[in-house]
């Protein structure tokens, strides 16, 4: 692993880079709130990262603007939207030629999932402790690519329930994987959610892709 700096258009952003020799993809990892303590070394975060290297991808975790030794200021996700791509721009010009992830927590997964409807060279999405009290996701319902959701039975930002209505609601290929006992910040269940990523991230490589050239990134609209 080596620490690297991302340029962006307000400086730079402090990142972390994970290679694997012969990669099957390489993923961009988010990371949670930053005016809540969220960085890249939250330990959610780093198991997510670990679970793709272990399956023999290779990933980057980065600091949001205004985060650690990253440049600029907080900017409520829109920036981190951008922040996120640049992150993409990187990882591709380091791992070209493999298909391209994106992942998030908690405040990350928003990011994550604004940027795989955005851009087109993200080909697949796994989201963590999506904190749906918290951020609007219903892009999800829009959004045909391949997904695979972890959320934790007893997290205070969403209820698991009206977290598997939201899966069933979005277009397939998706899963949702749930870590037992656990809280938001799966206090003292490390250990589970470490399961639980390995196998969320080893379905969502063997999930089949979905065909976009006629249908666009999004589900067509209703007539």
């Amino acid at each position: 692993m080596s620490t690297i700096d991302v340029p962006v258009s307000h400086g730079r952003l402090e990142a972390l880079l994970w290679t694997v020799e012969q990669p099957k993809a390489a993923a961009v990892v988010c990371h949670p709130h930053p005016l809540h303590g969220g960085t890249m070394h939250n330990h959610v975060t780093y198991r997510i990262a670990d679970a793709f290297r272990k399956a023999g991808v290779s990933t980057l975790r980065f600091n949001f603007r205004g985060v650690g030794a990253s440049t600029g200021k907080h900017d409520d996700g829109r920036g981190e939207v951008d922040d996120a791509r640049a992150a993409l721009d990187f990882l591709q010009h380091q791992q070209p030629g493999v298909p391209l992830l994106v992942s998030g927590f908690s405040f990350g997964s928003r990011v994550a999932l604004q940027l795989t409807i955005e851009d087109p060279r993200v080909e697949r999405l796994l989201l963590a402790g999506v904190a749906l009290r918290a951020f609007s996701f219903g892009l999800l319902r829009e959004l045909r690519k391949p997904k695979a959701f972890i959320q934790s039975d007893h997290d205070e930002f969403a209820a698991l329930d009206d977290v598997r209505r939201l899966v069933e609601e979005t277009p397939p290929p998706r899963k949702l994987f749930v870590v037992p006992d656990s809280d938001h910040l799966c206090t003292d269940r490390l250990e589970a959610f470490e399961q639980v990523a390995a196998e969320a991230v080893t379905w969502l490589l063997d999930a089949p892709p979905v065909n976009l050239r006629r249908s666009g990134l999004l589900v067509p609209p209703a007539h």
